[in-house]
């Protein structure tokens, strides 16, 4: 009878619900406040107490919902939401909701009232990819790739970008980012490397800690911070080869000591989420994998928060009840939600998967949900949608710029730049935002034309300059430069189609800073790139050669490192080792024949 008493009496409750990250006091005359939910919870004491009553009045079907994310342009509407009680939406490639960030800010809450108008009113998540800035939205400020932050040092500044991008992400409608990627990438044929900070362990690990500070601040439940993913668990860097989504053969010595502490230090600093990756670890896909996920990250490491698939990652491996019985929590389904709910629900049944697992993962969501105060505060933070690409968030972006540059050789006075000196800047990564941001730049592959709001490297260099010119395709006879800034490097691209075995400059590229030399110019090469490429022959033709990986949507933070405005001195260093040829290629980080060792760069022009 008690529990009967229980059930009907919970069937009655929604009108607000608690926030915070301790499951312990709830302010009830702040959460009272709220009142359009279906579900009462005003009358529990306490955020755990809250959540049993929410799992004791589900059913299956909205128990599978909570574990379903679908993206919202791709077969979801808000009717969708309502109708299958989905308890999660991405933005990604495709649609947007309109150019401004209001236009998200609407678009996004017409969708978070629909989950109100649920059965139970269990609020949305809802997620985009923001790895370097709010990169999915024209306009917003795009920091350099995590490489380049890397590059820095300087973890502040990681915590600070950390944090911006945390007010963009809000201030166009979302509360969950799937950011920061802690792969520690061994090999540069993989296409991912920029979107780890570096080969090296230690730094990775400071890294997320600063990352995760940034974004989630002392509490998920203030209005200025999102949650955010620690991903792709686990060696997804390390794969034989360098191919995406590939094997990463190791001992579970090397994996416990070299890949694990990251994530360890994610967990330890209150990571919301973490997101399992496509590849393999000897040979047993991640998705599938039971002992890392459940016992090691779930149990070992005592991660409480949501484990996230990647990409039909409830689908791809086959059934879901392998995925779901490997410890995934949310199952990332882009507009195939309906049949990732249909196979689960049928694995339910014939009892595959047990109703306890359901109900672990169920608990997690609405913990996360109830931790980012969304029951009490369910709608987009539109008083950020101001700031989104405002100055002083460039201006952070633009101090990384030149923080991340590393100088790595600098020979017959090229550098510093003048104001007095004649300069040309050559070639179309000079002029063009997109080439300089690379992959998940507005687009997932990125974009080969400028967007709005951001400044190209020429932009910047010309209002430092008073004899500027930028010529893209060369120097030319009688040209009155006498110093050409060569900008050279990869179109951009993104996972397995950036995978690659062309790890060097394209002839036409060389031919740029070949036919600058050859007419007497002193040559300064900026190289834009995603990874550390073979560049020997490159770096013997030019007077000085800087490392810009990819720098974003503030081009001027190159020139204020190419002019040294207001003193500045190089300060980048190298996150990964250089080689000498391709063929040397997976280069340790320390090895003798490497052409710059990691930690490498100049400190003075």
């Amino acid at each position: 009878m008690k529990t009967l008493w229980l059930l009907i009496l919970s069937l009655v409750i929604f009108g607000c619900t608690t926030f915070g990250t301790n499951n312990t006091k709830v302010d009830v005359n702040v959460i009272c406040k709220w009142g359009t939910q279906q579900f009462d919870l005003c009358q529990y004491k306490n955020q755990e107490q809250m959540i049993d009553a929410l799992l004791l009045a589900m059913v299956l079907d909205e128990k599978i919902g909570q574990m379903t994310q679908s993206v919202w342009h791709n077969n979801v509407s808000p009717e969708t939401i309502r109708d299958k009680a989905i308890g999660s939406i991405i933005h990604t490639e495709g649609p947007t909701p309109g150019p401004n960030a209001m236009d998200w800010v609407n678009k996004f809450n017409e969708f978070q009232a629909s989950a109100l108008q649920t059965r139970l009113g269990i609020p949305l998540l809802i997620a985009v990819d923001a790895v370097h800035g709010q990169n999915t939205f024209e306009g917003a400020v795009i920091f350099p790739h995590n490489i380049g932050m890397a590059a820095t040092r300087n973890l502040n500044l990681i915590k600070q970008a950390a944090q911006i991008t945390a007010l963009e992400v809000a201030g166009t409608g979302f509360n969950w980012t799937f950011s920061p990627c802690i792969a520690m990438p061994q090999h540069e044929h993989w296409g991912r490397v920029y979107e780890g900070y570096t080969e090296d362990r230690d730094l990775t690990t400071a890294a997320v800690i600063a990352s995760v500070q940034g974004h989630q601040g002392t509490s998920l439940a203030h209005r200025d911070t999102v949650a955010a993913t620690a991903k792709h668990f686990i060696g997804d860097g390390a794969t034989d080869g360098g191919v995406e989504g590939g094997n990463a053969i190791m001992t579970d010595q090397v994996m416990r000591e070299h890949y694990l502490p990251p994530y360890t230090a994610a967990v330890n600093e209150g990571v919301a989420s973490i997101m399992v990756g496509f590849n393999s670890y000897n040979g047993h896909n991640m998705h599938q994998h039971t002992h890392l996920v459940t016992d090691v990250l779930k149990g070992e490491l005592g991660f409480e928060g949501v484990v996230v698939s990647d990409w039909n990652g409830g689908l791809r491996f086959g059934d879901p009840h392998t995925v779901i019985n490997a410890g995934i929590d949310i199952a990332m389904q882009p507009g195939n939600h309906n049949e990732f709910m249909a196979k689960l629900k049928a694995s339910v049944f014939d009892q595959t998967v047990p109703m306890s697992r359901i109900d672990d993962a169920v608990r997690r969501i609405l913990t996360m949900k109830f931790n980012l105060g969304l029951f009490s505060d369910p709608f987009a933070k539109k008083e950020f949608a101001e700031s989104v690409g405002s100055p002083a968030h460039r201006a952070v972006a633009r101090q990384a710029v030149r923080e991340s540059l590393v100088l790595l050789k600098s020979d017959n006075d090229a550098l510093p730049l003048s104001s007095s000196d004649s300069i040309a800047v050559i070639g179309s990564h000079g002029n063009n935002s997109g080439l300089q941001s690379g992959g998940w730049s507005i687009h997932w592959q990125g974009q080969a034309e400028s967007y709005r709001g951001a400044t190209t490297i020429f932009d910047g260099i010309k209002a430092q300059g008073t004899q500027v010119e930028y010529a893209e395709h060369g120097c030319y006879p009688d040209m009155p430069a006498s110093k050409a800034i060569v900008v050279v490097g990869e179109a951009p691209y993104a996972e397995a189609l950036g995978d690659s075995d062309e790890l060097w400059l394209s002839d036409a590229h060389k031919k740029l800073i070949t036919g600058c030399k050859n007419l007497g110019k002193k040559v300064i090469v900026i190289l834009i790139s995603g990874r550390v490429l073979a560049i020997s022959e490159d770096l013997d033709k030019s007077d000085a050669f800087i490392a810009a990986w990819l720098p974003g949507s503030e081009g001027a933070g190159v020139a204020d490192f190419l002019f040294a405005t207001n003193g500045f001195k190089p300060t980048g260093k190298s996150p990964y080792s250089w080689p000498v040829a391709v063929t040397d290629i997976p280069l340790a980080p320390n090895a003798e024949h490497a052409l710059f060792k990691f930690g490498y760069g100049l400190q003075d022009y």
